[in-house]
């Protein structure tokens, strides 16, 4: 059975996890406006996958015996200065995101939950990913600054995700 602290907080984390792929999803509706199809399939996949860890809290707290509560969603940002811009927000949004797990994590432990830290650890090595990604576009998009051709050569390399 979950602890009623654990299960609190974990709703609270389904929003943020909703939030996210709102986010990402207003993202890659940025992308698409700006013409820059591949950016705008890795952030409509991103979108998906935060859809998919939202998911994944949801199906754990039910698992345990506990009762999920939806909250309503804040509305994403839909404007940004540049694509730079954009990841660099996609990134600072991953840092905050692992901060949330991370006291989910602290939660657990002090709660005694083994059933949930384990289940954590998998979002724990989760959000290293999420950041290194992120941030290996944020530095590739440093070094293209204004080129075109860059630019193109990443919209294409980002298309390629699956």
């Amino acid at each position: 059975m979950i602890k009623s602290k654990v299960e609190k907080a974990i709703n609270e984390q389904i929003n943020a996890e909703l939030y996210s792929g709102y986010l990402y999803l207003s993202m890659s509706a940025y992308f698409e406006d700006q013409n820059l199809p591949g950016f705008a399939h890795w952030m409509a996949l991103q979108a998906k996958e935060e859809f998919e860890h939202a998911m994944k809290f949801y199906n754990f707290v039910f698992e345990r015996g506990g009762r999920v509560t939806l909250a309503a969603i804040d509305a994403p940002p839909s404007e940004w200065k540049s694509p730079i811009d954009v990841f660099e927000n996609a990134y600072k949004h991953e840092v905050k995101v692992t901060g949330l797990i991370h006291d989910l994590v602290a939660l657990s432990r002090s709660e005694k939950d083994v059933a949930t830290e384990n289940f954590l650890m998998w979002y724990v090595d989760e959000q290293v990913e999420e950041e290194a990604h992120a941030d290996a576009i944020v530095q590739k998009l440093k070094r293209i600054k204004e080129s075109s051709g860059g630019m193109f050569m990443l919209d294409r390399e980002l298309g390629g995700r699956e």
